[in-house]
C-alpha cells in the first residue's frame, strides 16, 4: 500500500519538475487530503520525506494564494502602489479590519505554514530509511520556511505565539501567549535560520531540485532578518531622504479646475522610534548582516548571481540562481495557478484585449525615479494595451505614460504605436483615471497563457538581488559610505542599465542610506517588500501621509500610529484566551 500510494505521488508530479510541485495529494488515499493522511500510509524513504516538506510549501497556495488573498497584505499598503479603488478595497485604503479581512490571511496563512512544518519535522525524525544528507536537507527546508513565516508575522504583528510542535502534537490551542519580538528574533527566527543554512543543499549540490530553496536561500533570509532589525534599532532621528509629495495639485485653468500632476520632491524624514526593537545591537546586526550577505555573494552557499535582465524575468528564468525563494506555479490549475497576475498584468480576450482587471500599478512618483531607459520602466512596465469596451469601442488604444520618449514614439507612430487596429487614437492618463499606471511586466513575461484567470506567474519572496542590497546598506551602516558598498549598489544597477553611481556623490552614510532605500524600492516594486522597508527605518507613517491624504486613484493613503502593526484576527482573540487585547488601535 505504502509503495502504491508514494507511486502515485511521484506520477501525479508531487516533485518539482522544472521548478514546480504540480499538485497535492487529495486525490490519493480515498481522497483524503494531505494534512490527515496518516504517517502510516507514507513510505520512510526519501521521497516520503519529501512528501513531508512539499505538504509545508503547498500551504502557500492552500492558505494564502488559491483564492486571491495574496499578495493583497503584502504589496497594497505602501506609497508607490497604487490602482483602482475598487480592487484595493478596505485594506489598500488602511481599513485593515474591514470585512473583506483581506490582511487576517497573513496571520492565518504563516500559521498555517508553521503548523505543517512542525507536523513534518516530527515525522522525519521518525524516519530511519532517508539517507542523512536528505533528512538533513527536508528539515532544514522546514526550518526556513517556519522562520520565513514567522518573519512575517512578527514583522506585520509584533509580539506573537510561538509553536515549536503542531497543534495535534501539543494539543493546544487556546492558550498561547504572544511572545515579544525581541525573543521571537533571538529565540525562534535566528536559530531556525542558522541551523538551516548548514543543512539544506546548495544549488550545486546533486540533491537539489530547482524551485526549491537552498543553503543561500537561509543564509541570504538570516541577511535579512539582521538588516530588519538593525535598521529598527538605528537610533531616533537618523535621517533618510524620500522622493515623494502629493500627486497632483487643483490649478484653475480658463476658470476650469484642473488636476495637474506633480513630480516627487526629494524631501528629508527623520527615523521615528520602531517600537519592540529598542534593546537590539544596531551596529552588532549589520555585522552580521555584512558577512553573512558577503557569504552568499561570495560563493559560501552556492553559486548565484545577478540574471541578465531579459532572463531573470522570463518564463525560462523563473528557477535562475537569482531566485532564492518563490511561490512556484502552474498554469490554469485550480489550485497551483494564481490570480494576482489577473490585476498586476490583466486578462486577455482571444482579439489580445485586456477584458478583465490590470487595476494594480505603481504611481508616477516611482516611474520618475528612473531614467528613461533605466530597463524597469523601459522593459518593465506596459507601455500600450487595448481594453475590451473602453478602448476596443472607438478602435482607439492605451498607453503610459505620456511624457518623454513614449509621448513622442505615440505622435510619431512608433512601433508598437503603428498598431493598425488602433486607428482611433491613443490615449493616457485621463483626468487621473483608475486604468493607468506603471503596469508591471515581471509576471507578465512568465506567464504562458494570459487568457486563463489562474496562470503560472511566479511571486518571488527573496531575490538575490536582495542579499546585494543587503550588502550595501550593512557595509554603509557600518563604515559610511564604501567602495564596496558602491558597488554593489551599481551591480544591481548596472543588470538595469542605469547609470552608475560613484562614491564622491556620497558626501555622508546618510545621502547613500538614501539612494540604497530608494534602489529598493526601484528594484523590488510590487515584490512585497516596501511596506516593510519603510517600517524598519522608522518613517512608514510619514512617507504614506506625504501623499496629502490620497493618491492619484483616491486610495486613501492617510496613516495612523495603528496601522505600524495590523489587527490580530477576530477568531484568534475569541479562541485564543491567552490574548486579551488586540494591536494598539483596533478592535
Amino acid at each position: 500500500m505504502k509503495n502504491r500510494i508514494i507511486n502515485i505521488a511521484l506520477s501525479l508530479g508531487l516533485v518539482f519538475s522544472s521548478g514546480v510541485f504540480f499538485t497535492s495529494c487529495e486525490d490519493m488515499l480515498n481522497e483524503k487530503p494531505y494534512d490527515f493522511i496518516s504517517p502510516d500510509d507514507i513510505e520512510d524513504s526519501d521521497a516520503g520525506a519529501d512528501m513531508w516538506v512539499l505538504g509545508v510549501y503547498n500551504t502557500l497556495h492552500s492558505s494564502m494564494f488559491v483564492y486571491g488573498s495574496f499578495p493583497r497584505p503584502l504589496d497594497y499598503d505602501c506609497d508607490y502602489i497604487s490602482g483602482a479603488v475598487w480592487q484595493f478595497s478596505e485594506f489598500g485604503s488602511g481599513n485593515f479590519q474591514g470585512g473583506s479581512s483581506q490582511c487576517d490571511a497573513l496571520w492565518t496563512g504563516m500559521y498555517s505554514m508553521i503548523n505543517k512544518a512542525n507536523q513534518a519535522i516530527a515525522r522525519i525524525n521518525t524516519m530511519s530509511n532517508v539517507t542523512e544528507e536528505h533528512k538533513n536537507n527536508c528539515l532544514g527546508e522546514c526550518y526556513f520556511l517556519k522562520a520565513w513565516a514567522y518573519f512575517y508575522l512578527v514583522r506585520a504583528y509584533g509580539d506573537i505565539p510561538i509553536y515549536s510542535v503542531s497543534v495535534d502534537e501539543s494539543g493546544l490551542y487556546n492558550s498561547n501567549p504572544r511572545v515579544p519580538i525581541k525573543e521571537v528574533y533571538e529565540n525562534t527566527i535566528i536559530p531556525l535560520l542558522k541551523d538551516a543554512k548548514g543543512l539544506i543543499y546548495k544549488n550545486t549540490d546533486g540533491g537539489y531540485v530547482p524551485g526549491r530553496v537552498c543553503a543561500a536561500s537561509a543564509a541570504g533570509l538570516l541577511a535579512k532578518v539582521y538588516a530588519t532589525i538593525g535598521a529598527a534599532s538605528t537610533p531616533k532621528g537618523e535621517q533618510i531622504t524620500v522622493k515623494t509629495g502629493v500627486p497632483y495639485v487643483i490649478q484653475n485653468i480658463d476658470g476650469v479646475d484642473v488636476k495637474v500632476y506633480t513630480d516627487p520632491v526629494p524631501t528629508v524624514f527623520s527615523k521615528d522610534l520602531v517600537a519592540g526593537y529598542e534593546n537590539f545591537d544596531s551596529r552588532s546586526c549589520y555585522t552580521e548582516a555584512y558577512q553573512l550577505a558577503k557569504d552568499v555573494m561570495d560563493g559560501v552557499y552556492g553559486e548565484h548571481s545577478l540574471a541578465p535582465y531579459d532572463e531573470l524575468w522570463s518564463a525560462s528564468g523563473k528557477v535562475c540562481s537569482e531566485f532564492l525563494f518563490s511561490l512556484q506555479t502552474l498554469s490554469g490549475d485550480a489550485s497551483f495557478g494564481t490570480l494576482f497576475s489577473l490585476h498586476y498584468c490583466g486578462k486577455l480576450n482571444a482579439a489580445g484585449h485586456v477584458d478583465n482587471s490590470l487595476t494594480v500599478g505603481m504611481r508616477k512618483h516611482w516611474y520618475l525615479l528612473f531614467s528613461e531607459d533605466d530597463y524597469r520602466v523601459d522593459k518593465g512596465v506596459q507601455h500600450c494595451w487595448i481594453r475590451e469596451g473602453s478602448d476596443s469601442s472607438w478602435r482607439g488604444g492605451s498607453y503610459y505614460p505620456n511624457f518623454g520618449k513614449w509621448q513622442k514614439m505615440v505622435e510619431e507612430k512608433q512601433p508598437p504605436f503603428d498598431n493598425p487596429e488602433v486607428t482611433g487614437g491613443w490615449r493616457c492618463d485621463e483626468n487621473g483615471s483608475e486604468q493607468f499606471f506603471a503596469f508591471t511586466t515581471k509576471y507578465l513575461n512568465q506567464i504562458t497563457d494570459q487568457t486563463l484567470d489562474r496562470t503560472d506567474a511566479n511571486y518571488p519572496f527573496l531575490r538575490y538581488a536582495d542579499v546585494v542590497l543587503i550588502f550595501a546598506e550593512a557595509a554603509n551602516e557600518l563604515n559610511g559610505p564604501t567602495q564596496e558598498a558602491v558597488d554593489a549598489l551599481n551591480s544591481v544597477r548596472e543588470r538595469s542599465n542605469a547609470k552608475l553611481k560613484n562614491l564622491d556623490e556620497f558626501a555622508d552614510k546618510v545621502s547613500l542610506r538614501s539612494a540604497i532605500i530608494e534602489e529598493r524600492a526601484m528594484e523590488f516594486a510590487l515584490e512585497g517588500d516596501r511596506r516593510w522597508d519603510l517600517i524598519r527605518w522608522g518613517i512608514y507613517l510619514q512617507a504614506m501621509n506625504a501623499l496629502g491624504g490620497m493618491d492619484e486613484a483616491n486610495n486613501v493613503k492617510a496613516r495612523s500610529e495603528k496601522h505600524l502593526l495590523f489587527p490580530i484576527p477576530t477568531m484568534e482573540l475569541l479562541t485564543n484566551q491567552a490574548i486579551s487585547s488586540n494591536n494598539p488601535g483596533w478592535n
